[in-house]
């Protein structure tokens, strides 16, 4: 099992549910509030750790009652916050739009996660050296993540950009120090500049060649329903997901990439392997309600393994 450092963002969610997304200017009732942890950076990092992953978290919080409920959260879940530093702004916050159908949109206040500075990763320097992956968001600033995998990759560590929330065009010089990127199909056609397909010929004809173009090799896409396509040391395949009832989509993709970061050998030899059991757990996580509550540990992957066969799993 790989030991992960994440570096991202720690976020209290307000997930509101909705029957669908208003029209600009329309006023609806929500049918449910609930406040619960999240963001990319802290969803990963469960994730991983629920697998038996030995994980240290770099970010920031506010100096705040959330700020210490977050950090007692972690602890919880058996992941190192000795990196976590406390800013004077509030602790970083989002607002959840779930509609009926499982579907999310979601409205990010970075607050602390924005100021995590380049002395921040300098310190965790130590840790980030002994790491087998670092896994990074764009929910904290762009040099802050390029310290932290110029750090990895001068140790030997791989390196993992997940570019949430997206961007239509990435520092070159944290293109040059990722190993490998995990976007969704939205994230992948906006770095390509292109719309959104899941198409596998057009990724592959278009998609994937501008982001080859860039210099992003070994790529991974969610395609949602549609499976995970990958192009990966120039080996490529689309491979299934595994029927479930939608419940929430929330943190569907953090705990996909969250599982990789905790099983991923460094040579890829168990790619497929590993991306098999990442939607499983993604499957798993969408049945269920919130974020991290929903992200399942290995026991539940196991046991669900065991239930389903070839004929479960749909193209």
């Amino acid at each position: 099992m790989n030991k992960v450092v994440v570096i991202g963002s720690l976020n209290i969610d307000l997930i509101t549910k909705i029957g669908r997304l208003p029209l600009q200017g329309e006023t609806m009732s929500v049918r449910e509030q609930v406040t619960s942890f999240g963001g990319k950076g802290a969803n990963q990092a469960v994730a991983a750790a629920r697998q038996g992953s030995e994980v240290t978290f770099v970010g920031a919080v506010g100096n705040d009652e959330n700020g210490d409920a977050f950090k007692k959260l972690l602890r919880q879940e058996n992941i190192n916050t000795d990196y976590i530093v406390s800013k004077q702004q509030s602790t970083g916050s989002a607002v959840i739009l779930l509609e009926e159908n499982g579907h999310n949109t979601i409205l990010v206040n970075g607050g602390a996660n924005a100021r995590l500075d380049v002395a921040d990763i300098q310190n965790a320097k130590q840790v980030i050296e002994k790491a087998d992956i670092v896994v990074a968001q764009l929910e904290v600033p762009s040099e802050t993540v390029i310290e932290a995998f110029k750090i990895a990759k001068n140790a030997g560590a791989m390196t993992v950009l997940n570019p949430a929330p997206v961007r239509k065009q990435l520092d070159q010089e944290l293109i040059n120090y990722t190993d490998l990127i995990v976007p969704n199909e939205t994230e992948a056609a906006a770095l390509a500049n292109e719309n959104p397909t899941t198409e596998v010929a057009v990724i592959e004809k278009t998609i994937y060649h501008k982001l080859q173009g860039q210099g992003l090799e070994n790529v991974i896409i969610t395609l949602g329903d549609k499976g995970v396509y990958y192009k990966v040391l120039n080996k490529s395949q689309l491979l299934p997901i595994f029927k479930v009832q939608t419940l929430d989509t929330t943190a569907a993709g953090d705990t996909f990439i969250g599982t990789i970061a905790a099983n991923l050998h460094a040579d890829y030899a168990n790619l497929e392997e590993t991306l098999l059991r990442s939607s499983l757990a993604s499957s798993i996580a969408v049945s269920r309600a919130g974020a991290i509550a929903s992200i399942p540990n290995s026991k539940d992957i196991e046991e669900q393994f065991k239930k389903n066969n070839d004929n479960t799993r749909v193209l």
